[in-house]
């Protein structure tokens, strides 16, 4: 399932996160790439030890936990701290790839955070820049996204994807992966679909009984599928 949301950041969230990566001394992406992904890697990366990084972070996570959206179509369990990348100049392409499936926990249990779910949020504007599509693969085709500044794309970690040279300017972007409490990316995209279908019910008659009823199918559902 890919699903889009538009202006995750508020026109100040966005001047913020630029403002802070102005700043920010950019090091080889090679470094959170898997064996297969870093012989395709060909970008920047904000390091771990960037002074700009934990406020970067923050300010990205408070956006998702007020985004509705973004927790109806993943149903988080685990978000690892966001990535910051850039791509320009030299360091412009990612071939394509498959995200690893289990992640260090940041926490420093030596634990594992399973990806079900990656996702992109696009930090500079369209026209900044020529190339840069994030290209997937998935069972429907292949998609080209490349959204305005703010806004965020979800998709399985499991698919093959890829970001195009970019030719001009440069494209800057937060990249993250996280664990749903529900696995199947098929019982998850029932459960999106749902929740915006009652979304809309909603909104055009109000809590009718058989929305009322629908709500609890939903609930159900995520009981019986949901492990946290």
């Amino acid at each position: 399932m890919l699903v889009t949301i538009n202006d995750l950041l508020t026109p100040d969230e966005l001047a913020a996160a630029r403002q802070l990566l102005a700043k920010a001394t950019w090091v080889s992406g090679a470094a959170t790439a898997g064996a297969q992904a870093a012989q395709a890697k060909n970008n920047q990366q904000l390091p771990e030890d960037a002074a700009e990084l934990p406020a970067l972070r923050q300010l990205v996570l408070q956006a998702l936990n007020r985004s509705p959206v973004f927790f109806a179509a993943a149903l988080p369990l685990k978000v690892l701290p966001p990535f910051f990348n850039r791509y320009s100049g030299q360091s412009n392409a990612y071939g394509f790839h498959t995200d690893s499936a289990m992640r260090l926990a940041p926490d420093g249990s030596g634990g594992y955070v399973r990806a079900d779910i990656s996702a992109t949020l696009f930090l500079s504007d369209p026209d900044d820049y020529d190339g840069g599509e994030l290209t997937i693969e998935d069972t429907f085709g292949t998609h080209s996204v490349k959204l305005p500044a703010g806004s965020l794309v979800l998709y399985p970690s499991s698919s093959i994807h890829a970001v195009t040279p970019v030719t001009r300017g440069q494209r800057q972007a937060c990249f993250m992966f996280l664990q749903s409490m529900v696995a199947d990316p098929g019982k998850r995209r029932l459960l999106y679909d749902m929740d915006m279908a009652l979304l809309q019910l909603r909104q055009d008659i109000g809590e009718a009984d058989a929305v009322i009823r629908l709500t609890g199918t939903y609930h159900n559902l995520l009981r019986r599928w949901a492990q946290t």
